[in-house]
């Protein structure tokens, strides 16, 4: 597709990094949970290589206290990388090489307090600067042929302003999301009307929610810096947006692919069966393993795994 040169590239993406991670205790407590495995790289790789497929050039870390390791993660590792040489690992060189990120395209800024999502990003105000960028939440995965934040990307050089990623929800669950009020559906682009932040079932405008991606106009810093709070007392970043409706074109994308909200503990299971599925390496034993969970013996009824 032909980028239109009227509007200004996405060139940056935000990660806000900066949760404890306590659904997962205490396999976090000392690791963030963005380091957490899912398949055979941690949650947080999973995210930079969609940014980076998408074409983004500069990555910014929104980081708390003990988060050292997402970036030891991207860095050179010099002794490791002589060990594997000392054993002609070459698959393990290369994959090791793969995730490590280029000088320059890393910056780190701290939330020193967990003030929610919209304090997040707004603490990257100045890495940011004057220009359209990406926020990816790692902990939302999402398996896809071809990455959700490219096929953003796609959209945003036809209609230029705001686009976040959305997907129904059922509507007992839509006090756990943003969610759109819908004003026309255009095949996958929905023009929206409004924002609501975890509204109650009977109240929901629609059961379309907003998940972990979205491409913003760096006037939304203008709105997080009134330090609004919004639901559960937090700064909310669905309440920043709501309020560029109006003044700049904001569309929903409903993305091809699958969500799996890494979030969770069920959810990261899930994702890691289904990453384990479609990966050549893993995929048949994998099924196999499913296999002996799900099939009974007569005898027992009990799973074959467990008999």
């Amino acid at each position: 597709m032909t980028e239109n040169k009227a509007f200004k590239p996405v060139r940056k993406a935000v990660f806000p990094v900066a949760g404890l991670g306590t659904r997962f205790l205490p396999a976090t407590k000392v690791m963030p949970k963005e380091m957490l495995p899912l398949n055979d790289r941690p949650l947080i790789q999973h995210a930079w290589e969609e940014a980076r497929d998408a074409g983004i050039a500069e990555f910014i870390f929104v980081t708390g206290r003990q988060k050292e390791m997402l970036e030891e993660h991207f860095d050179h590792q010099p002794e490791l990388m002589r060990l594997l040489e000392s054993r002609n690992k070459t698959d393990m060189i290369e994959k090791v090489q793969s995730s490590e990120m280029q000088e320059g395209k890393l910056f780190l800024t701290r939330q020193a307090k967990p003030l929610g999502l919209g304090h997040a990003v707004w603490c990257a105000r100045k890495l940011v600067g004057d220009e359209p960028f990406a926020v990816i939440l790692p902990d939302d995965v999402i398996l896809a042929d071809k990455g959700c934040l490219s096929q953003m990307i796609e959209t945003y050089n036809d209609t230029g302003g705001n686009v976040v990623a959305v997907m129904d929800v059922p509507r007992e669950d839509t006090a756990k999301y943003g969610i759109l009020d819908i004003k026309e559906e255009k095949g996958k682009n929905v023009d929206i009307k409004g924002l609501v932040e975890k509204p109650d079932p009977a109240n929901a405008p629609s059961t379309l929610s907003i998940i972990g991606r979205y491409i913003l106009q760096p006037e939304i810093f203008t709105h997080l810096s009134c330090f609004e709070k919004g639901a559960g007392g937090e700064i909310q970043l669905t309440d920043a947006m709501a309020k560029l409706i109006g003044d700049q074109p904001f569309h929903g994308y409903r993305f091809d692919g699958t969500r799996y909200d890494c979030g969770s503990r069920l959810g990261l299971i899930e994702a890691n069966i289904a990453f384990g599925l479609q990966d050549p390496e893993t995929g048949e034993a994998v099924r196999q393993i499913i296999r002996r969970f799900t099939e009974t013996t007569p005898e027992t009824g009990k799973s074959h795994a467990l008999a």
